[in-house]
């Protein structure tokens, strides 16, 4: 990792695990983490694929491998087997790649709120962010990724968690919905300044409302903490029914515009999250390397078609528990 950021160079991330993984065949609403024990080829197929479009960081199938989004599934008490399993397939693309590669430990929220606003007490999400670095740490990965979050104590509890497991480094992404607030109304500066006293490697956002707003998020943090690694993963543009089926307006040309443009105010670590796939992060690539000009495309912050109430992440939506949001 160390001889990948004193480079002084953009590192390319990885897209979307999930998109890949529906158009492969997996059910709306069923674990994805369960395929790291039951179709590990299918995983590492699409490790393999955001490697050879240049990823440098691949992120585990392991985003709601904690024990609460486990328990949705009957799958709690596999917790340390699917975070184990999922690293060991990211280390084995890894070990094949064509340039180096580091496995990130993917680990999202626990879908559930921290007391007072709702149940789960700080030393539960603690506990089960520690199992899950456990697995995460004893299958290889280089470092955890903590992502898509909205709240700053949950965050916290995923920090102090794995760090009481494991010394591996984290960052830590969280996803900005309106007005350049998370859903709990943390803004991009008080993520910024506070994540950036806890010693972490890197610090962003991901998913997100659209391009424009986490431009707006990344240029917001750079401002508040100049000195801060800062990430940038968001969604493939906004969602919209094809169909039956959910799709993302955002072609690769318009991510890799956003890409350059991210790269200008102030981002390092950029790739994509919900609704990209490795056409995307070729493309990303290829402009943020300086192999091509950033397409002339215009930013999307609107849908250009009807869309469903509040734009969908893929993650949130096949595994929300009807009643942990209120």
């Amino acid at each position: 990792m160390q001889s990948l950021l004193t480079a002084g160079k953009t590192i390319l991330l990885d897209g979307a695990m999930g998109t890949m993984l529906f158009t492969a065949g997996l059910d709306s609403g069923n674990a994805p983490e369960a395929w790291n024990a039951d179709h590990p080829e299918q995983i590492q197929a699409v490790h393999e694929a955001y490697i050879a479009a240049g990823a440098q960081i691949i992120l585990t199938n392991t985003f709601g491998g904690n024990h609460f989004r486990l328990r949705l599934h009957g799958l709690e008490g596999r917790a340390v087997e699917l975070n184990r399993r999922g690293a060991e397939i990211g280390r084995a693309a890894a070990a094949h790649a064509p340039h180096p590669v580091l496995v990130a430990g993917s680990m999202g929220p626990t879908g559930e709120l921290l007391v007072p606003m709702g149940n789960m007490q700080f030393e539960e999400a603690q506990a089960a962010f520690a199992e899950q670095a456990r697995g995460l740490a004893e299958g290889g990965a280089d470092l955890l990724w903590i992502e898509t979050m909205s709240d700053l104590e949950e965050v916290r509890a995923a920090v102090q968690g794995a760090r009481s497991v494991t010394d591996l480094p984290i960052c830590a992404t969280m996803s900005f919905d309106t007005s350049g607030r998370t859903m709990m109304g943390v803004t991009a500066t008080q993520a910024a300044q506070t994540m950036g006293e806890w010693g972490l490697l890197a610090v962003g956002a991901n998913c997100g409302n659209n391009l424009a707003d986490t431009e707006a998020v990344i240029a917001e943090m750079h401002r508040a903490a100049p000195d801060l690694l800062l990430i940038a993963k968001a969604n493939a543009g906004l969602p919209r029914w094809q169909g039956t089926a959910l799709v993302y307006d955002g072609t690769p040309e318009v991510m890799a515009a956003f890409a350059h443009r991210v790269q200008q105010q102030g981002a390092r670590l950029i790739g994509a999250c919900c609704g990209s796939t490795p056409e995307h992060i070729r493309l990303m690539g290829a402009v943020l390397r300086g192999e091509m000009e950033p397409p002339a495309v215009p930013i999307i912050t609107q849908p250009t078609t009807p869309t469903i109430p509040r734009p969908a992440r893929e993650r949130r939506q096949r595994r929300q528990r009807p009643t942990s949001r209120r």
